[in-house]
């Protein structure tokens, strides 16, 4: 169990751990779900706040177990409540689609007693890519990332109104390829009809969804998460262009793909794109590559990379040469 998972996530393996296992203890339930006793006993009183009975016995023979006859019924949930229920589990725990996962086949009993018009957004929103947890990060309206999980699965093209700042608003028509989970923030992966061009747009920034007549046929082979960790990696400050002795597929080993786009030069040899506003950062990434490399541009770079090895040599003991441009 990883102790990265959000309290909902806890809760709904407990729910599954004591209906599989009547009579466990609290200490077993602790060793399962990776908590404290005391942390364990605390997702018990959460079910039972939320109307689960959940009984215990104390003794040799004691433990916890869910009370007899309960059933969830079939309108315990709106569609908010259970769009909400599901983002909160993918926010801390990336298997929620996979039934083979204990909170994954938790969250998939839930789905299956809940009627169809609820049902049906939840389960979509619930097979979205996830790339990690990050606490700070603002979530989306449940309502919208439905709304755009089901336009990407019938590839339907949509007209958006976008928030570009406090007082900046836009309206966009785009084809939604597909909403992805990144660090905590959902971002939609889309081609913008309005810019001709891809783009990422921050689900928590988009105010209005409307569904427009038009179809549209999604690329060929796209893999949504690699495809916005490139584009992450576009339209800032400094052009990176970086050559490496080594084929595409080593350097995708060693460095993110938030990195930069790889385009092979040959069998052997990688060009690396991207753009940076931080070359000092930028470098420090670089020291992930194990081959030869030459960073062809910007100037910021090159000042970077090379300030960056004079000073590992310094900590190493070895000779401080200034290299030529």
């Amino acid at each position: 169990m990883k102790h990265d998972e959000s309290p909902t996530a806890r809760a709904l393996l407990l729910l599954e751990l004591l209906q599989n296992s009547p009579g466990i203890t609290a200490n077993r339930l602790a060793d399962r779900l990776g908590v404290s006793e005391r942390a364990a006993r605390r997702y018990v009183s959460i079910l039972r706040e939320a109307g689960v009975p959940i009984e215990s016995a104390r003794g040799p023979h004691g433990g916890y177990r869910v009370g007899r006859g309960l059933r969830v019924p079939p309108l315990m949930f709106t569609g908010a409540e259970a769009l909400g229920l599901v983002m909160a589990v993918l926010d801390g725990h990336r298997n929620a689609a996979d039934p083979a996962d204990p909170v994954g086949s938790a969250l998939g009993k839930i789905m299956r007693v809940l009627p169809e018009p609820v049902a049906n957004p939840a389960q979509a929103v619930r097979t979205v890519t996830t790339l990690g947890p990050d606490p700070q990060a603002s979530a989306p309206s449940p309502e919208t990332t439905a709304a755009l999980v089901q336009s990407c699965a019938a590839h339907r093209r949509l007209r958006l109104g976008y928030r570009m700042g406090a007082d900046r608003a836009r309206v966009m028509d785009v084809d939604p390829w597909a909403v992805v989970v990144r660090q905590g923030r959902w971002y939609l992966l889309c081609w913008s009809h309005t810019k001709n061009a891809r783009r990422v747009l921050r689900v928590d920034r988009i105010t209005t969804v409307d569904a427009l007549d038009s179809a549209y046929i999604p690329p060929a082979g796209l893999k949504p998460a690699e495809a916005l960790e490139e584009h992450l990696a576009e339209g800032w400050k400094y052009e990176v262009e970086i050559v490496i002795d080594a084929p595409a597929d080593a350097v995708t080993q060693w460095l993110p793909r938030n990195l930069g786009r790889r385009e092979p030069m040959d069998a052997v040899t990688t060009r690396l794109i991207a753009t940076t506003d931080e070359p000092d950062w930028y470098a420090e990434q670089l020291t992930a590559i194990k081959a030869p490399f030459r960073v062809v541009k910007p100037r910021e770079l090159r000042e970077a990379t090379r300030a960056l090895g004079a000073r590992l040599l310094r900590a190493g003991g070895g000779p401080t040469e200034r290299a030529e441009d």
